[in-house]
């Protein structure tokens, strides 16, 4: 991995304004995009437009919805016009709605993608099938490669369909892969330092760049007021790492008193095990699934509920959580991964041992029966903690890393 320009390092490149200076034409592939909703495939959307909205040239690699569904098209994505290369995909049959593309058709269908597109960068968004045809087939040409993992090979396993036997196999052959794929890059990225550490120690690489998936904080409406109930909030996909299952125990132990409702927005496979698993606890009536949500109507829910709850255990970032900071929410989340880079405990939430829904249930109490003053100053602690996440600072990085500059502070 070629090391990036350090923000100190003295800047002799073009020091024409941004506004000024040709658009550069990018190429970015991933392997999941919409429709799929997970945090990956929001932050590459995102990103895209982004690039887009600045004036750039954008072309999207990545799997077609079905297999028939494939070929070259405008679509509108965030209310911007890219270019996409759907690919030939197959539906994951172990996932709800996943789609793949045969892995040893990855480097043909790069090579046709490059030599259309002639991109000046190319992009990756994982090291799994398509970033890694990408990649290999890219440097070939000399194109600069940049490559953001938002994956742990953890991530992955509930759905190899292997004996559980077989798990430490499978992590340590997908890293290896990883490691393979990130040498080949001008720069590696994760959301946050602590995912950028992690990535470091696991397949021994360095300077990994920590750069923020980034959320445009005006799309949220903040409500500082008194609630008039208590709602927990979960938005998010529907699978076993995410242990939602540890919020439902929580919600169990809480004091009836409380009165607390639970809406959880977003798909799954593990939906029908958590509304089981409800009926079992006998919160049939106070847990909502909302499945997949509009903007406005996810907006709503932010905006109304008490306390954001995650007790994921996979998280490089959470886009989620940072919408929940947005709309001015405590959070109370697992002390997991990269999550206690958002939650700051007793400041704008509270962390709780992964997996111990007792201490999860004592830390909702806490949110909820905290006084006017106590609440208010952990919402506005949110506000300000999530403002570093602006999505114009993560443009501005991966412009930066793309033009092979200094990187802005």
């Amino acid at each position: 991995m070629t090391p990036p320009a350090t923000p100190d390092a003295p800047n002799t490149g073009d020091v024409t304004p941004a506004s000024e200076r040709p658009p550069l034409t990018v190429l970015i592939g991933a392997d999941t995009f919409s429709p799929h909703v997970n945090g990956a495939a929001r932050f590459a959307e995102r990103l895209a437009a982004g690039l887009v909205s600045r004036g750039h040239i954008v072309h999207v690699m990545a799997p077609s919805a079905t297999h028939k569904q494939h070929g070259v098209f405008t679509e509108v994505i965030e209310d911007q016009p890219m270019t996409m290369h759907r690919i030939p995909a197959w539906r994951y049959l172990p996932h709800d709605w996943l789609t793949f593309v045969l892995p040893w058709m990855s480097k043909h269908y790069a090579r046709r993608v490059l030599d259309e597109v002639k991109p000046d960068v190319v992009h990756i968004q994982s090291h799994i099938v398509l970033g890694r045809g990408l990649a290999r087939e890219a440097r070939k040409r000399g194109i600069p490669i940049i490559a953001t993992n938002h994956v742990m090979a953890e991530n992955v396993l509930d759905f190899t369909t292997l004996p559980p036997v077989f798990d430490k196999a499978v992590i340590s052959l997908a890293w290896a892969d990883a490691k393979r794929t990130f040498d080949l890059t001008r720069a590696v990225t994760t959301p946050t330092r602590k995912a950028a550490d992690f990535l470091e120690q696991t397949i021994d690489i360095h300077g990994v760049i920590p750069i923020s998936c980034g959320i445009d904080r005006s799309n949220y409406t903040p409500d500082l007021t008194p609630r008039d109930a208590n709602r927990v909030l979960f938005v998010g996909r529907l699978t076993t790492e995410k242990h939602i299952d540890v919020v439902l125990k929580a919600l169990a132990r809480l004091d009836p008193a409380l009165d607390v409702t639970f809406d959880i927005v977003g798909g799954g496979d593990q939906r029908k095990n958590l509304e089981q698993l409800c009926t079992q606890l006998g919160l049939g009536d106070r847990v909502t699934f909302h499945g997949h949500a509009s903007e406005q109507d996810l907006r709503a829910l932010y905006s109304h509920a008490s306390v954001f709850a995650i007790a994921s255990i996979a998280e490089l970032q959470s886009i989620a959580t940072m919408e929940a900071m947005a709309s001015g929410l405590p959070i109370v989340a697992a002390n997991a991964v990269a999550l206690p880079h958002l939650v700051h405990d007793g400041e704008n939430g509270y962390l709780f041992e992964p997996g111990n829904a007792e201490e999860l249930a004592a830390r909702l109490t806490d949110v909820l029966t905290a006084t006017p003053e106590t609440r208010l100053r952990m919402q506005q602690t949110s506000l300000e903690m999530v403002s570093v996440h602006d999505i114009n600072r993560t443009l501005d990085t991966f412009e930066a890393l793309y033009r092979d500059e200094p990187l802005p502070e």
